[in-house]
């Protein structure tokens, strides 16, 4: 009685471990990167410049786009699509180096223009 109980244990084990260990976690799939991101933050726009050394930047997913909810008056940059880089990071899907963004679980990277407006920021949680 007591093998049988092992041998059950070990595979109720083994099952838990093979099922939580899927290489199928795409990061874009999951809220790993929803949050808050705080450091340098700026926004520019003609006739308009705001910058801050100690901003904050929110992350929220709302269905398969992302938005950057930002503090000290930065209008919020919303509808953002993001692919995986296989590194643990996301970056944003627009094939232009005017709308980079990149998302760890750690740091957030943003040089994004769009509609005669720029938003920057380098953030850390």
């Amino acid at each position: 009685m007591k093998n049988i109980l092992k041998l059950l244990s070990v595979l109720l084990l083994a099952s838990i471990v093979i099922v939580s260990c899927s290489k199928k976690d795409d990061p874009t799939d999951n809220n790993l990167f929803v949050g808050s991101y705080e450091g340098s933050i700026g926004f520019v726009k003609e006739g308009e410049n705001k910058a801050t050394d100690n901003g904050k930047v929110t992350v929220v997913k709302v269905g398969n786009n992302y938005n950057f909810v930002f503090s000290d008056g930065i209008p919020d940059l919303k509808g953002v699509q993001f692919k995986s880089e296989g590194d643990g990071a996301v970056v944003s899907i627009d094939n232009d180096e005017t709308k980079m963004i990149r998302i760890t679980a750690s740091s957030l990277t943003i040089a994004y223009a769009k509609d005669g407006s720029a938003w920057t920021a380098n953030c850390t949680r």
